[in-house]
C-alpha cells in the first residue's frame, strides 16, 4: 500500500487530494517516462461531489500497475512508499500521470 496524493481535481474519486476508491490502476504498459502512465480508474466529476466506495477517503491505496519498466513496479503492484498522480483538470484517464513513475 503506498501513501496516495491525488492532484486530479476533476476525478470523482478525489476528496482533499486522497482516493475514495479504494485501489487504483495506473496504465503505462511501454511507458518510459511518467507522460506515458495514466491513471485507468479516473473518472470525471460530474458536478462538486465525488463517488465513494469506501465511508472515508484514503491515505493510502493499492495499487495495481502495468507501468512494467518502472522501479517501484513488483508484479504488476506499485511498491512506492508515496506516489503522486497528477492531471489538474483532466477531463480522461489521458490526461492524468503518475508523477512518481522512474524507469528501471
Amino acid at each position: 500500500m503506498a501513501e496516495l496524493k491525488c492532484g486530479v481535481d476533476n476525478c470523482s474519486y478525489n476528496k482533499d487530494k486522497c482516493c475514495c476508491k479504494g485501489d487504483i490502476m495506473v496504465g503505462g504498459k511501454h511507458a518510459d517516462c511518467c507522460n506515458d502512465t495514466c491513471c485507468e480508474s479516473f473518472a470525471q466529476k460530474k458536478d462538486d461531489s465525488y463517488t465513494s466506495s469506501l465511508e472515508h477517503p484514503c491515505r493510502t491505496i493499492s495499487i495495481d500497475c502495468e507501468a512494467v519498466k518502472c522501479v517501484y513496479n513488483s508484479n504488476y503492484k506499485c511498491h512506492a512508499e508515496h506516489v503522486d498522480i497528477k492531471g489538474g483538470g483532466a477531463s480522461s484517464s489521458a490526461g492524468t500521470e503518475c508523477s512518481t513513475f522512474k524507469e528501471l
